[in-house]
C-alpha cells in the first residue's frame, strides 16, 4: 500500500484529543480515532471520523488499524492525567501511560509508521529554578504522573536513534477553554482543570472555589500558571504533523504563551466575565505545588510556526464558560 497522508489519534475522543481531531478535520486532513471511552466520549468525535474503540496499548489492535486504515502518523494522546490519583495510585500511570505506550511506539515501529506526535506535560520539570522554562530545563518529576510522562519521551529518544522514526514531544503548560464555534469543550464529573472548576462554581454545580494556597512567593501569593488555549494547543499538533512530514527531525518544544496568570486572577476573570459572584476561601497549599510556572516557548514558534491566537486569560475563560453554561443548559432541558 502506498503511504497515505491518514493520522490516528489515539485519546481522540477526550478533551484534547477531540480538538485536534477538529483541528485536522478543519484542514482537510484524514483521520482516524482510537479511544477505550473511558474517560472520553463518543459524542465528542464527528460522525464522519471512523472511531476504533479500543486501548491505544493493545499491540495488536493498533498493528491491525495501522495496516487497514494506512495509517502514516500517530498523534497519541491517551492515558491518564490527574497529578494527586497518579501518586495513590502510580502503578496505574506507569501502566496507563509508560508502558500502554512502550507498546503503541513498538506497533507503529513494526507497521511501518516514521511520525509520531506525543502529548506530554510540564510535570516532568518538577520544580523548576528557571522561569521562563527552557526546554533543556532539568527534567525532575516529583509525582508519578510527570515521571510516566517522562519515561515515554526517553522511549521515544532511544527509539528514534536506533529506527527510522521521529517524533515531537510536545509538553503542554496549563490547558484551557473550548472550542470557539462551541463543538467541543471539557466536560468531566470530577475536575481538576482551575477553569473548568471556576466554571462549575460559577454555575452554582460546587459550592465555591478554593484557592490552595495564598501565601506564595507570587505578585498576590497565589500560584501562577501558563495557560494555553486548547484550539492553540491542537493546531501545535497539527503542525508538529506538518513538520515531520517535510522531514523535520525529532524535537521536544514547550506549549505556552511565556505569560503567567495567578489563581486569583482566574476567579475573578471568572466572576467577571460570568457575572456570578461565587464564594471564594483559601485552604492550605497543596504538597508539590510550585509557586510559578511559565513556558519559554521560542522553539514552536520557531520550529513549527505556532503562533497562539487566543492567548488572553479572558478569551479563554470567555469560551470556556459559554461552553459549561450551555452544556447546563442541554441538560436541564
Amino acid at each position: 500500500m502506498a503511504e497515505s497522508r491518514a493520522t490516528l489519534i489515539t485519546g481522540g475522543a477526550g478533551y484534547i484529543g477531540s480538538h485536534a481531531v477538529l483541528a485536522f478535520r478543519d484542514a482537510g486532513l484524514p483521520v482516524v480515532v482510537l479511544d477505550d471511552l473511558s474517560t472520553g466520549r463518543r459524542d465528542r468525535v464527528p460522525g464522519d471520523v471512523p472511531l476504533v474503540e479500543g486501548d491505544a496499548g493493545d499491540a495488536g489492535l493498533v498493528g491491525e488499524v495501522i495496516r487497514s486504515r494506512g495509517i502514516a502518523t500517530v498523534v497519541h494522546f491517551a492515558g491518564s492525567i490527574v497529578v494527586p490519583e497518579s501518586v495513590a495510585d502510580p502503578l496505574k500511570y506507569y501502566r496507563n501511560n509508560t508502558c500502554a505506550s512502550r507498546a503503541l511506539i513498538e506497533a507503529c515501529v513494526a507497521g511501518g509508521v516514521r511520525r509520531f506526535v506525543f502529548s506530554s506535560t510540564a510535570a516532568v520539570y518538577g520544580m523548576p529554578e528557571t522561569i521562563p522554562i527552557p526546554e533543556d530545563a532539568p527534567t525532575l518529576p516529583i509525582n508519578p504522573y510527570g515521571a510516566s510522562k517522562l519515561m515515554t519521551e526517553w522511549i521515544l529518544r532511544d527509539t528514534a536513534a536506533a529506527a527510522d522514526f521521529r517524533f515531537v514531544a510536545l509538553r503542554y503548560f496549563n490547558v484551557a477553554g473550548a472550542d470557539p464555534q462551541g463543538r467541543g469543550g471539557q466536560a468531566t464529573s470530577h475536575a481538576t482543570h482551575v477553569i473548568e472548576v471556576a466554571s462549575q462554581a460559577a454555575l452554582g454545580l460546587r459550592q465555591g472555589f478554593e484557592i490552595f494556597g495564598d501565601d506564595y512567593d507570587t505578585p498576590d501569593g497565589t500560584c501562577v500558571r501558563d495557560y494555553i488555549h486548547v484550539s492553540d494547543l491542537a493546531e501545535a499538533h497539527l503542525l508538529a504533523v506538518r513538520y515531520l512530514e517535510r522531514g523535520g527531525g525529532s524535537n521536544t518544544l514547550n506549549l505556552g504563551n511565556e505569560r503567567g496568570y495567578s489563581v486569583r486572577e482566574v476567579v475573578e476573570t471568572m466572576q467577571r466575565v460570568s457575572g456570578r459572584d461565587f464564594p471564594v476561601r483559601t485552604g492550605p497549599r497543596r504538597p508539590g505545588d510550585p509557586a510559578r510556572l511559565v513556558a519559554a516557548a521560542a522553539r514552536a514558534r520557531d520550529l513549527l510556526g505556532w503562533r497562539p491566537r487566543r492567548a488572553e486569560l479572558e478569551t479563554q475563560i470567555s469560551d470556556a464558560w459559554r461552553w459549561h453554561r450551555k452544556q447546563l443548559e442541554d441538560r436541564s432541558r
